[in-house]
């Protein structure tokens, strides 16, 4: 029988461990430093197509063997080149947990600003070329990604304006609203031996 009883205890004990498992788990990719989130946004599928676009249109424009007027053809060079690298540098900055850690800096003003200038400067550079080269298929080719470039920036720039609005406007705080219903209640600390509190 005390044998009996010892067995009798020991599955109530690991009945009870079995109860008192923790039941919830570590989140995986809890300390993960790629903000999936923000990729699968319309913030980040922007970003994706004008780092994406500007390359192509750099590496069509390095194929062009000759040119004529060759100042267009170095400038959208140059822009095509520092759109890709700018961009893809500030993919990296917000797409990863680097916009936590460099906190200091004003990054929505950042994007906001160089999405602008270099949208302008991507659209000057495309019609310079568009109306100064050889006329060679690698050319308009180069010249159209420049373009679908361009309206990529753009997008991205009515996006911060509809979405975020301008960045450089400072949300204001609403006013707190005074708490309703206090102002007609006595305190604890009022005397209790005010007239007409009294006992009769």
């Amino acid at each position: 029988m005390p044998h009996q009883q010892e067995r009798g205890n020991g599955g109530m004990e690991s009945e009870q461990e079995e109860v008192y498992r923790p039941t919830t788990e570590p989140l995986a990719n809890q300390d993960s430093c790629c903000q999936i989130g923000y990729m699968k946004s319309l913030r980040g599928t922007l970003k994706v197509a004008q780092v994406i676009l500007s390359f192509v249109a750099f590496i069509l424009e390095e194929v062009v063997n000759s040119c004529m007027s060759c100042h267009a053809l170095y400038f959208f060079e140059f822009v095509s080149c520092s759109a890709f690298l700018l961009t893809t540098f500030l993919l990296i900055i917000l797409a990863t947990c680097l916009q936590s850690k460099l906190d200091r800096i004003n990054w929505r003003l950042v994007d906001f600003t160089y999405t602008a200038v270099i949208s302008l400067f991507f659209l000057i550079a495309s019609i310079i070329f568009a109306t100064k080269n050889d006329g060679s298929g690698v050319e308009k080719t180069s010249v159209a990604f420049g373009f679908m470039a361009t309206i990529a920036f753009v997008l991205d720039v009515l996006r911060h304006l509809w979405q975020e609005g301008p960045p450089w406007k400072e949300k204001k705080d609403k006013p707190a609203e005074p708490n309703k219903g206090t102002g007609n209640v006595k305190g604890e600390t009022e005397p209790l031996n005010e007239p007409g509190n009294l006992p009769v």
